[in-house]
């Protein structure tokens, strides 16, 4: 092979290594956002012992999931300075080596003063980083937003201007669109999205809602879909899923759901329908259809609604033409899409806050008390395997080919057949 030829071949290979590969798990629910990869070869059956090739203990407490980028995993925590929760809080990022374990480096990104209130089931790290391979960007709520060199920890830059009084502490992960760092910014004083520029940090734009909910506060994860042949950031908050253009931040359209507040789940997108949950006090799935959608399209655009054991925190798993949810008191269900229509309602047992994912051609669920339950896919309701872990979990799996990768309330762990 000629010398400019290897040299080419060389390059590509490096970008590919720094980049990553298709098994990548860059950002909250994986490459699509939406708890899907093409990973092979995950393991069936688990529990503390078996098949886990390392436990790392991580310091400081955190719920953020981790992300998976070549061969290293990225995820947030906060070391408490005193005592207690109550007290300040170091907030840190950290890199772990995928295939060996062990922290490569803990770098402080921020500090955070004391009195920071949160719910007992949040942490003051509970966003989950986004890569794209080249930076990595980190989120801290109020507290502020990073971007950090995978490599080595180095801070690029910081941003600490999007100040607003969060409820229960920060859930909503960041999310990327063309050059863009785009966070939901939704308090009990003011609920806005904001754009910041990759390569500065610099806000690019900051929408208001423009709702007015009685509460105001919601923890969402925004999706970026395409629909007409434009992108389109999907971003669920109290009351209402709205639209916005990446360019400006301009509103696209919106779809009401007057009451609903708190929302987690991220939504999904597939066959023409956008699937949104609206958080408390009576949790609701709406399927929109968003081709065409302008302005309010509360009355034209909602295809189905569903009332029935919907989640107010594991985000909906879309397969195929079925959607798949599990409901925080460990009820999952499998719907038609294009209907709604109930395939089939199982009671699993347990407490899940984990969003679903699929790998593998399986479905895979965690739940608080630490157990991983996996399924087949299907009309009919088929378990495969029950995995208990023996440690909390909170967090929403990870994934590499070959390897599952669980956050547990002290431990990050690689499971992987052996």
């Amino acid at each position: 092979m000629p010398s400019r030829t290897i040299l080419a071949a060389a390059l590509v290979f490096s970008q590919l290594a720094v980049c990553g590969y298709a098994e990548d798990w860059p950002e909250f629910r994986g490459p699509t956002g939406q708890g899907h990869s093409t990973a092979t070869r995950l393991p069936l059956h688990w529990s503390s012992k078996e098949n886990v090739s390392w436990k790392d203990e991580i310091p400081g407490k955190g719920w953020s999931s981790p992300v998976v980028v070549g061969k290293r995993l990225y995820l947030t925590t906060a070391v408490p300075a005193g005592a207690d929760d109550s007290g300040p809080q170091s907030l840190r990022t950290l890199c772990v080596d995928a295939d060996s374990g062990g922290i490569l480096w803990n770098v402080e990104v921020f500090t955070q003063p004391a009195g920071v209130k949160i719910h007992t089931k949040n942490s003051h790290a509970s966003a989950t980083p986004a890569c794209d391979g080249k930076t990595l960007f980190v989120h801290f709520g109020t507290h502020g937003t990073a971007a950090l060199s995978p490599s080595d920890g180095k801070i690029l830059w910081r941003n600490t201007e999007l100040k607003y009084a969060p409820l229960h502490g920060n859930g909503g992960s960041p999310v990327l669109a063309d050059g863009l760092v785009v966070v939901n910014c939704d308090g009990t004083d003011q609920q806005f999205v904001a754009a910041l520029d990759e390569k500065t940090g610099k806000i690019r734009w900051r929408t208001p809602r423009n709702l007015n909910p009685k509460k105001g506060f919601s923890f969402g994860t925004s999706l970026v879909i395409k629909v007409d042949g434009k992108r389109q950031i999907i971003s669920p908050a109290s009351d209402a899923v709205v639209a916005y253009d990446p360019k400006d931040g301009r509103e696209i359209w919106k779809v009401q759901y007057p009451g609903g507040y708190s929302v987690v789940p991220r939504p999904v997108y597939g066959s023409g329908l956008l699937f949104v949950c609206t958080g408390y006090d009576a949790p609701t799935l709406v399927a929109i259809r968003p081709q065409g959608a302008s302005g309010d399209v509360t009355e034209t655009h909602v295809v189905w609604r569903l009332k029935k054991s919907v989640p107010n925190n594991p985000s909906p798993l879309l397969v195929d033409d079925a959607l798949y949810i599990v409901s925080d008191g460990g009820i999952a269900t499998c719907l038609d899409v294009a209907t709604g229509n109930q395939r089939w309602q199982q009671r699993i047992g347990g407490n899940f806050s984990a969003s679903p994912i699929y790998a593998d051609g399986r479905i895979y669920l965690q739940s608080e008390e630490g157990e991983g339950i996996v399924l087949k896919p299907g009309t009919a309701y088929e378990e495969l395997a029950r995995n208990p872990l023996g440690e909390r979990t909170l967090s929403s799996l990870a994934v590499a080919d070959g390897a599952l990768f669980i956050r547990a309330e002290s431990h990050l762990l690689r499971l992987e057949e052996k």
